[in-house]
């Protein structure tokens, strides 16, 4: 067996698919640097991400599949499922081998299991475009925490930016310990070195701004008031807003 560690970025990825046709030498694993390889491992290789080398595969790429593939590509990598790395390397080196597109070969595992996967991501990034909930601070930036089932948060950055251009922002997922925040001119990568009071889906009291507090409480009251308790379906419910979605919802925190 043949196992290659990187560094589980995607630029690594890449870089692992561009030695592996300048050597010859396909990994059966691809493991985290660190990791105790398997049992009966004949040979390790521990690869260096280059971006020059990710940037030579990636144009290669693009040229034997089309754009909507490649974005299937990214869409599975954000999965972070068990083994999707594996299967996008495996997925890459058919793609460049073939010499016609086979994208739409269905019949292919991996093929279809990246469609598969990246289609729970496009889901996902499409609760987080309806709801992703903001609440306003006492200093008026709108906080957002999150804790999707997938890393989608990359794919709304831009929906985001666009729908609220003219307040600041950021959206956290609490999850992955990361987040955005949004000026008024620019979008900016962000951490916190704790996790943050509002952790749990909501601000203290005393960080809410006074405004947002009254809107909360009218926005309640109007959710009550139309809710009629003989019909409420909470199976429904789940079925069209997963319930990892409601802490951060301020009709159902009550």
């Amino acid at each position: 067996m043949l196992v290659y560690f990187y560094d589980k970025t995607f630029e690594g990825l890449l870089t692992v698919v561009f030695i592996s046709y300048k050597y010859k030498k396909f990994p059966d694993r691809l493991m985290q640097e660190g990791d105790i390889a398997p049992l009966f491992t004949e040979r390790t290789f521990t690869i260096i991400t280059s971006t020059e080398k990710a940037g030579r595969v990636w144009k290669a790429l693009e040229k034997k599949i089309s754009k909507r593939a490649c974005r299937m590509l990214m869409h599975a990598w954000l999965s972070e499922i068990e083994g999707n790395d594996e299967i996008i390397f495996r997925y890459i080196h058919k793609a460049i081998d073939s010499s016609t597109r086979m994208e739409t070969n269905f019949g292919d595992k991996d093929v279809l299991e990246i469609a598969q996967i990246a289609k729970k991501v496009t889901r996902e990034r499409h609760h987080l475009e309806q709801f992703v909930r903001f609440q306003k601070a006492s200093d008026s930036i709108f906080f957002a925490p999150i804790s999707p089932a997938h890393n989608a948060l990359p794919l709304v950055i831009n929906h985001f930016k666009d729908r609220f251009a003219d307040q600041q922002w950021v959206i956290y997922d609490i999850k992955r310990k990361y987040g955005f925040y949004y000026d008024l001119k620019s979008v900016q990568e962000i951490t916190f070195s704790e996790d943050p009071q509002w952790i749990n889906g909501k601000l203290e009291d005393h960080q809410i701004a006074e405004d947002e507090k009254r809107f909360q409480k009218l926005w309640k009251g109007y959710f009550q008031a139309l809710t009629i308790k003989e019909r409420i379906n909470l199976k429904l419910q789940r079925q069209q807003m997963p319930k990892r979605f409601w802490k951060y919802l301020t009709e159902k925190q009550y």
